[in-house]
């Protein structure tokens, strides 16, 4: 039975050529870029389809219908303009309206795994809050129970490393809990060693 106390919010960069991860398009090109971000949506939607809560596809520009998120399974909104952290408040504040437990997360993360959201779910049961640090030094999941800390995601250097710390000093005002680190995708060297990636980088030549 699905947990409809409970809120999933999944931010995704609609995924068209030459958009999106540039850090990492600037070694592997535009082209094996979107493959590699289709690749990280299908695994983002196969790990959240099982977890028994409501499911939120916030897109970064516009809804996408009959793509790979199935109406009947995702709930689709927009994100509003802004910065990351205007658009992760704005998503939080909807959210906490209507559910108990919010969580967020991207979608270009392959070590995540339905066994984590599940454990971030759990934590917010005893906890208010719930942490995921990347290990570049900013955050792949963040969730909440209650009011969304003032200043949580205001004064952030989005996409820096020192995004976590900043917010662990927010944190320290709750009860909160920190996950295991997970690596996110950004640059060649977090999948250049990977297994999973290698049909997508056999043609590059990376200089």
């Amino acid at each position: 039975m699905k947990e409809q106390n409970a809120a999933l919010l999944i931010f995704t960069r609609n995924p068209e050529l030459g958009k999106g991860k540039r850090r990492l398009a600037a070694t592997i090109g535009d082209q094996a870029t979107l493959e590699i971000y289709k690749f990280l949506l299908n695994h983002t939607k196969t790990i959240t389809e099982p977890l028994q809560v409501v499911k939120q596809v916030w897109y970064s520009e516009k809804i996408h219908e009959n793509d790979i998120w199935a109406d009947d399974v995702f709930k689709k909104h927009v994100q509003v303009k802004g910065d990351l952290g205007i658009k992760m408040s704005a998503a939080f504040e909807r959210a906490l309206k209507e559910y108990d437990r919010v969580v967020i997360i991207g979608s270009d993360l392959y070590d995540l795994s339905s066994q984590d959201l599940n454990l971030a779910f759990e934590t917010l049961n005893t906890h208010e809050a719930v942490i995921g640090p990347a290990t570049d030094g900013g955050y792949y999941l963040l969730g909440f129970n209650k009011n969304i800390p003032k200043g949580i995601f205001e004064d952030k250097q989005w996409g820096t490393g020192t995004v976590y710390e900043d917010t662990i000093r927010d944190l320290k005002k709750l009860n909160y809990a920190t996950l295991e680190p997970r690596n996110d995708v950004d640059y060649y060297e977090d999948i250049k060693d990977v297994q999973a990636f290698q049909p997508f980088l056999k043609n590059i030549d990376v200089k």
